[in-house]
C-alpha cells in the first residue's frame, strides 16, 4: 500500500527559497505606500479540549512571506523611502520549555534560516513593535488575530504625546493589507507550482488507494483512513477535512460525519486533498463501491464528466472566471433536459436556478494555493475576472439527487445519487495544465481499478 502506483512520490520538492521570499518582500513593499509598515501575525493556537490543542497550522501569509510555521510569531516589513527592513518577533530559546514541546530555532537560527534582517524576542514586542510603528506613517495590519498586537497598533495610532506633536512622527493611517497580499498570492511561481504538482500527485495516489481497496460494506471512515494514511505516509497532511459520503450521504455537499457503511450498489463520493509546505490539492472522485456503475449511475456520471471536460476546455488566458462555470452548466442543463429531469423549453430556462440549480447548487470553481479556497478577487468592480497565466483554480461540477430532500420529486432510479468530479487546473500561457491528471475518472478507468488490491 501507498507505493504511488507509478507516480514518483519519493522526493518532496524544496520549499520556497529565501531569495524568492525576499523578492516577495520587495513586491509587497512596492505595493504599500512609502513610509509604511506591514504586519503579519501568525495564527493563534487553538484548544481542542482541556490541555490538548489542535494540530497547529500557520497563517498562509506567514508561510508566503517567511516560511515560518510555528505559533506566537509576528512578521514586520518596513518601507522607508524604498528601503526594506524585515523583522520577525518569535519565542527565544528556552531549555525548560523545549524539553516539553521541542527545540526552537531561536533568534540566531531564525536570522540564518529565514528571509529576515532581524529577529527579536516576542517577549519584547511592545517596545520593538512600537519603535517600528513610530518610524512609519501607514500601517498595514489585519486586526483580530492578536489582541496584544492590536493594542500596540491602536496605542501608536492614537498617541498624542508632546514629542509626537512636535515632530509629527508616528502612524496616522491604518490599512488592510489583504487586497494587496491576495493579488500577489493569486499568481503562482514555478517553485509554488512544483509544490502543488507534488501535492496533486500524492492526493491522486491516495484516491487510487481508496479505489483499489474499496469494497461493499466498508465504512466511510475506513476509506477516509486509507486516503489520509497515504497523505501522511508520503509526507503531507490533509488540506481540509476529508468528505467521504456513500449513497445518499454523497448528496450533502459538505458531509463530514464519515461514519456510515457504504452499501453494495452505492456510489461513494470522496472529496479529499493534501498540502505540501502549505500548498494544497483538492480532488473529488465518485465511484461505485462494488466496482460497477448501474445504468442510471453511469448516465448521470457521464453527464457530470462531460460537463467537467467542457469546463476544463474553457480554462484559457483571456476567458472570464465564469466561463468554465457557464460551460459546465450548459452541458448539465442539456443533459437533464434530454433525460426529462428539468423542463425547457429553452436551454436558458433549463440553466436557471429554479431548474438546474435544484440539482447543481454550487459554483464550478474556486482559487487554489496556500489555502484550499485561496485568496483572490473573483469579480473586481462586479465584472468576472479574466483568467491569466499562473492562476490555479478547481473545476468541480456535480449533480445531487438527495432522497432525503423534501423539496424535490424525482424518479426513483435517480434518487439517492450524488456525483461530483473535481480537478485542479493551472492556467498556462497557451491554455491549461490539469495538475490532477493522474487521478482516474472515466467510467472505464474506474471500473478497471476498483477493488483490485486483493
Amino acid at each position: 500500500m501507498f507505493d504511488g502506483h507509478g507516480l514518483d512520490l519519493s522526493a518532496l520538492p524544496p520549499p520556497t527559497s529565501v531569495e524568492e521570499m525576499r523578492s516577495r518582500h520587495a513586491k509587497i513593499g512596492d505595493l504599500c505606500d512609502e513610509d509604511s509598515l506591514l504586519i503579519i501575525v501568525n495564527n493563534p493556537e487553538a484548544t481542542r479540549s482541556a490541555d490538548v490543542e489542535y494540530p497547529y497550522r500557520a497563517s498562509s501569509d506567514m508561510l508566503y512571506f517567511v516560511g515560518w510555521d510555528s505559533p506566537n510569531a509576528v512578521f514586520c516589513l518596513s518601507n522607508r523611502a524604498g528601503e526594506f527592513n524585515s523583522v520577525l518577533f518569535i519565542p527565544p530559546r528556552d531549555v525548560i520549555k523545549e524539553t516539553w514541546t521541542g527545540i526552537r530555532v531561536g533568534l540566531e537560527g531564525a536570522k540564518k534560516q529565514f528571509p529576515i534582517d532581524e529577529a527579536i524576542s516576542i517577549e519584547d514586542i511592545e517596545n520593538g513593535l512600537t519603535s517600528l510603528l513610530n518610524g512609519c506613517t501607514n500601517v498595514y495590519h489585519q486586526r483580530g488575530l492578536s489582541s496584544t498586537v492590536d493594542e500596540i497598533v491602536d496605542k501608536s495610532l492614537l498617541e498624542t504625546s508632546r514629542n509626537r506633536q512636535r515632530t509629527g512622527s508616528g502612524p496616522t493611517n491604518l490599512c488592510d493589507p489583504r487586497p494587496l497580499v491576495s493579488e500577489l498570492r493569486l499568481f503562482k511561481s514555478e517553485s509554488e507550482l512544483e509544490l502543488m504538482r507534488h501535492s496533486c500527485k500524492i492526493a491522486s495516489a491516495a484516491h487510487i488507494e481508496a479505489m483499489m481497496n474499496g469494497s461493499a460494506g466498508m465504512s466511510e471512515y475506513q476509506l477516509q483512513s486509507i486516503i489520509e494514511g497515504c497523505f501522511k505516509y508520503n509526507g503531507s497532511q490533509w488540506s481540509y477535512p476529508s468528505i467521504v459520503g456513500g449513497g445518499d450521504n454523497a448528496t450533502i455537499l459538505h458531509y463530514v460525519e464519515n461514519d456510515s457503511p457504504v452499501q453494495d450498489g452505492d456510489l461513494v463520493l470522496i472529496d479529499a486533498g493534501c498540502e505540501i509546505s502549505g500548498y494544497a490539492s483538492d480532488i473529488t472522485r465518485t465511484w461505485p463501491i462494488n466496482g460497477k456503475f448501474t445504468e442510471p449511475q453511469a448516465i448521470l456520471y457521464q453527464l457530470v464528466l462531460d460537463s467537467e471536460l467542457a469546463a476544463i476546455s474553457a480554462c484559457k488566458p483571456g476567458q472570464s472566471f465564469d466561463a468554465p462555470h457557464n460551460a459546465a452548466k450548459r452541458v448539465l442543463a442539456q443533459g437533464l433536459l434530454d433525460l426529462g429531469i428539468v423542463e425547457g423549453p429553452t436551454i436558458d430556462d433549463a440553466m436557471s436556478a429554479e431548474q438546474l440549480g435544484t440539482y447543481f447548487m454550487h459554483r464550478t470553481s474556486h482559487w487554489l494555493g496556500l489555502d484550499v479556497h485561496d485568496v483572490g478577487v473573483y469579480a473586481p468592480e462586479n465584472e468576472p475576472r479574466l483568467l491569466e497565466e499562473g492562476m490555479v483554480l478547481t473545476i468541480e461540477p456535480g449533480l445531487y439527487f438527495g432522497a432525503w430532500r423534501p423539496d424535490i420529486e424525482i424518479d426513483e432510479k435517480w434518487s439517492g445519487i450524488g456525483i461530483r468530479i473535481e480537478d485542479d487546473v493551472l492556467i498556462t500561457k497557451d491554455g491549461h495544465e490539469v495538475l490532477t491528471k493522474d487521478c482516474p475518472k472515466t467510467i472505464e478507468e474506474l471500473e478497471r481499478i476498483i477493488g483490485t488490491s486483493s
